[in-house]
């Protein structure tokens, strides 16, 4: 009878426990669903592409600023290529690219495994910095400045669309017209028809022309780099064995002015 009592209150005290362990796991997954659900309040959604508005920055970066600052040639802030135009330009800007794997958030500190999580970090935490109350999504530019030529180069075997190609062109030439007025000086007219050669003339289905021809900042060639290193390693090895070479040429000669000084004293008078 007491083992029957013993093993009753084992069982009782098993079902206990069992709704406890229920009741707890339950009350967790709430709280983790008001977690998730707080953070996705906290995330702000905003019209413009951040992914898109950096290809067209770097490509205005990479192929127009180098002729720009050649001239000395200032740029209005009322152009939609000015870096002021760009709503993330100033979230870019407090990017810290540490390591491979580390990014750091220049207003916080905080550190990031990766870039895409700095711009989630940017959304949910920072959102109060963008001046979003102006248009100034610099993605809208895509089409003018061949962002998806650069995002993937592969778009550009694609079929073209006569209709984007003249829609993009007339965006590429408004762009030039506005930002380099031929009228004002002779650096704008200069950068105005770089900007025509540069950027609009690709805008066609011909296949004639090709986005960027005049080239633009001087990227470091991986190949250069493998190869000045190589230079620099095989150097030293050099001068090794050329000090060598010189070091037996001139024992040799030695060598041979000791025969010949001996021949010439052994000769009969």
């Amino acid at each position: 009878m007491g083992r029957a009592k013993a093993i009753t209150l084992i069982i009782l005290i098993q079902f206990i426990l069992l709704h406890v362990t229920k009741s707890q796991q339950g009350f967790e997954e709430s709280l983790a669903a008001r977690t998730l659900k707080q953070e996705s309040h906290d995330t702000h959604e905003v019209q413009c592409s951040r992914e898109r508005s950096r290809a067209a920055w770097q490509i205005i970066d990479d192929y127009l600023m180098p002729f720009v600052e050649e001239e000395g040639y200032q740029i209005s802030a009322d152009c939609r290529l000015h870096p002021d135009n760009d709503l993330f330009r100033d979230q870019e800007r407090h990017k810290i690219h540490l390591d491979v794997s580390e990014w750091r958030c220049g207003y916080c500190k905080k550190s990031f495994r990766a870039e895409r999580f700095l711009d989630q970090h940017f959304d949910n935490r920072h959102y109060n910095l963008l001046n979003v109350n102006q248009s100034k999504c610099l993605a809208d530019l895509c089409g003018a400045l061949h962002c998806d030529f650069v995002i993937n180069s592969n778009l550009l075997k694609a079929k073209c669309n006569p209709a984007a190609a003249t829609r993009n062109r007339h965006l590429c030439e408004s762009l030039a017209n506005s930002c380099f007025p031929i009228s004002q000086s002779p650096s704008a007219r200069r950068l105005h028809e770089l900007f025509l050669r540069q950027f609009c003339d690709a805008h066609t289905c011909s296949g004639k022309a090709k986005p960027f021809p005049r080239g633009g900042k001087k990227q470091t060639n991986l190949l250069y780099m493998a190869t000045s290193i190589l230079l620099m390693m095989l150097l030293p090895l050099f001068y090794l064995l050329y000090y060598l070479y010189q070091r037996d040429m001139k024992q040799e000669t030695q060598v041979l002015r000791r025969v010949s000084q001996v021949g010439r004293k052994a000769k009969p008078s």
